[in-house]
């Protein structure tokens, strides 16, 4: 399926880790995907939606590799870019995690993740990651099953 389409109609998309290191590192195969999904979300206006999860995880390279400006940057993209929106981990999202833990047997920080999707009010969520496909909450966007 073909990106642009996979993205119609969605007003609000949580961005999983993967895809902010592919585009903030340049990763060869999906740094195009990710590029093209920036021009959609500015000709569309989506909002996109992070996590703490999300900078925690997008922080271990450039800290472990002493790295401040990869660091500082993801912290722009993440925390306060434009479009973005940083939603906290709160008791609703908790519960929700929870409940999908329970149903699907995914690991925490993925169950975490989709439950902020949700409660944030996301109608999909990008990610790399196809063991969360089994997510119903949320549409589940896999990079790899996407064209530019």
């Amino acid at each position: 399926m073909r990106l642009a389409e996979a993205l119609k109609g969605v007003g609000s998309v949580f961005l999983d880790t993967a895809p902010v290191i592919y585009l903030l590192e340049r990763h060869p195969i999906y740094f195009p995907r990710m590029e093209a999904f920036f021009r959609i979300r500015r000709e569309t206006g989506m909002v996109i939606v992070t996590s703490p999860i999300t900078l925690a995880e997008c922080l271990v390279h450039p800290l472990r590799r002493n790295m401040g400006e990869l660091a500082e940057r993801y912290r722009r993209l993440i925390v306060a870019g434009a479009g973005t929106e940083f939603h906290e981990i709160g008791p609703e999202a908790a519960e929700r995690a929870a409940r999908l833990r329970a149903a699907c047997s995914i690991p925490l920080t993925d169950a975490l993740q989709a439950g902020v999707a949700a409660e944030a009010g996301c109608r999909a969520l990008l990610t790399n990651d196809r063991r969360l496909s089994q997510i119903t909450d949320v549409s589940v966007l896999v990079l790899d099953d996407l064209e530019v």
